[in-house]
């Protein structure tokens, strides 16, 4: 539906609604007369002439196409990374014609239209460490990584591109590891163009989240070989942390405040003693902790419409020395962060995490907190929930830290409960339906069948001791309830289960009454841990669902259930 008004050029206000925006690429002189024969009704409107990505068509585009009509002589210009020719995306410091990424996932991106592009970048006092302990970055070209490396100069110069002909390009140069190892800068961006204004800062996205948190939320150890590899910067990678993941699959902004080794009121300490060199609180309100940018970070340059808190991993190293006494301390401690959290972030909405590398005694201490936060202001815009610890399933990266897969559960989970808080409608894609499951058996003990089980907190397994089967598989069940199905979706059930070569069990989905079946199938075992995996799509919603494992029929068996897991996976 669009309204236009026929008026002089001088004097156009009319405009279209369209359904679309572009980015406002080069332009041509028939692009500005096609542009007024639309505005003065005699042509229809096009989502390409929203110069402006405003979402309209009026005068004003005239005026931004203008600004980037194309002169028609190519020439040399140079831009810097400020504000006005680049986005920021998370903790960045302007100084003279520098730009320093300084955060975990600080970033530059700005579209640029040019035959050939090329962009300098530059290193701080860390350029002088190993080349495993300097500043990780990327650049990426229109989704594509074409540089990954570790700042070893004081600066270098990067070709995004070159050609014979103009083209348009999305650009973003990351930082990768975390800032208690440097930053990374940014100045000059140079292009050889026709265009008025090459070089733009990419649109802000609608949602903003703020991720605080240690090694975890820095990507420690990602990319490690095992977990008996040392720390590296070599091997963090931002882009592969769930904070990152979180708000790639919200299609979120985000800014991260992440140190390793760091706590709320103790950081990592290997004798127990408080180590209060390493603290969140303390640098929280700064750009950075390095002398060179310790600067007040200023809260109002992008709103954070959610903040998430992962801290509490360190503080553990000190707490569990002496929990009975320490806990108050890191009750009262977590409290008094949240003020100053809600102080510098009035709107946001507040999540606090943990559990990824353990921490189970440490989780309830967290609740605690918020309680008290919340009796002493009033504040109810807050949350909690405990992390799934990560698996050997998953493996491990450097000192035992998440790899990439866990990294992705966290972000799948993580992205559900922003969701939830906010109101938004989740798509729960990635979703471990099973996460929070109850684990039983149910027996006909008409047939005499009996059974013994045990279910381990540490590993997810589920042990079945069949004593006398009855007279058919369904005479005992292994019941995992209370799962969640949504109509249309698509769902993929994976486990482990050590049975007897040859033995067949049959594994169901069902609703609880038995009225509906989702999934019907046979596992047919190999010995240790034989895999099993199906997929199916919900024939209707249903809020407690089973899964089931009918292990009767056969006396004296014994059978054990690991790493089960049912992921929406559509």
């Amino acid at each position: 539906m669009k309204k236009i008004t026929a008026v002089s050029v001088t004097a156009l206000t009319a405009a279209a609604v369209i359904g679309t925006s572009v980015f406002a690429g080069k332009y041509t002189a028939s692009d500005l007369r096609s542009l007024f024969d639309s505005l003065t009704g005699t042509a229809p409107v096009t989502a390409e002439q929203d110069a402006d990505s405003n979402g309209r068509v009026d005068i004003y585009d005239m005026i931004s196409m203008r600004k980037d009509t194309a002169t028609g002589v190519l020439a040399d210009s140079t831009f810097y990374a400020s504000e006005e020719n680049v986005r920021f995306i998370g903790r960045n410091l302007c100084d003279g014609d520098i730009t320093w990424l300084v955060q975990s996932g600080s970033a530059v991106e700005f579209t640029v239209n040019a035959v050939s592009a090329e962009i300098t970048l530059h290193g701080d006092s860390t350029i002088n460490s190993a080349p495993d302990y300097q500043a990780r970055y990327a650049v990426i070209v229109d989704g594509e990584i074409i540089e990954d490396s570790t700042m070893g100069t004081a600066e270098k110069t990067v070709k995004l591109f070159s050609g014979t002909t103009p083209k348009t390009a999305k650009v973003k140069v990351i930082h990768l590891s975390e800032a208690n190892n440097g930053a990374v800068g940014v100045s000059s961006i140079k292009v050889n163009s026709d265009a008025v204004k090459p070089v733009v800062p990419t649109k802000a996205k609608d949602l903003c989240i703020e991720f605080i948190g240690d090694s975890i939320t820095c990507a420690y150890g990602v990319e490690g070989a095992s977990s008996s590899e040392s720390f590296k910067t070599t091997t963090e990678n931002f882009m592969k942390s769930y904070a990152y993941l979180t708000a790639e699959k919200l299609g979120a902004d985000y800014s991260a405040v992440c140190y390793s080794g760091h706590g709320i009121i103790s950081g990592y300490t290997s004798d127990g003693n408080k180590n209060t060199d390493s603290l969140v609180p303390t640098y929280y309100e700064q750009v950075g902790s390095f002398k060179e940018y310790s600067q007040p970070w200023d809260f109002s340059k992008r709103k954070n419409d959610v903040v998430v808190i992962n801290l509490g991993t360190n503080d553990a190293t000190y707490i569990d020395k002496n929990f009975d006494e320490r806990s108050g301390e890191f009750v009262d401690g977590y409290a008094d962060f949240l003020k100053t959290v809600r102080k510098n972030n009035p709107d946001a909405y507040i999540i606090c995490t943990l559990g990824t590398m353990g921490c189970t005694d440490e989780y309830p201490l967290i609740e605690q907190a918020i309680e008290k936060f919340k009796e002493e202001t009033g504040d109810d815009r807050i949350s909690s929930y405990r992390s799934v610890t990560q698996t050997q399933s998953d493996g491990y990266g450097s000192d035992w830290h998440p790899t990439a897969g866990t990294q992705q559960k966290s972000a799948y989970v993580l992205a559900d409960k922003i969701c939830q808080a906010l109101g938004i409608e989740s798509d729960q894609v990635g979703l471990d339906m099973a996460a929070d499951a109850k684990y039983d058996i149910k027996f006909n003990e008409e047939s005499g069948a009996n059974a013994a089980t045990y279910f381990s907190d540490f590993d997810k397994s589920y042990w079945i001791n069949v004593v006398t089967g009855g007279d058919s598989p369904d005479d005992i069940e292994a019941v995992i309830s209370g799962i969640e199905l949504k109509a249309g979706g698509g769902y993929r059930l994976t486990f482990k289960c050590t049975v007897a070569a040859g033995d067949e069990i049959p594994v169901l989905i069902r609703s609880a009454d038995g009225s509906q079946i989702y999934l019907s199938e046979t596992l047919t075992g190999s010995g240790e841990k034989t895999p099993f995996e199906a997929e199916f799509t919900a024939q209707a919603s249903d809020r407690s669902a089973e899964i089931v494992l009918q292990v009767g029929g056969v006396d004296y068996r014994g059978t054990t259930l690991y790493d089960l897991r049912l992921e929406k996976i559509s």
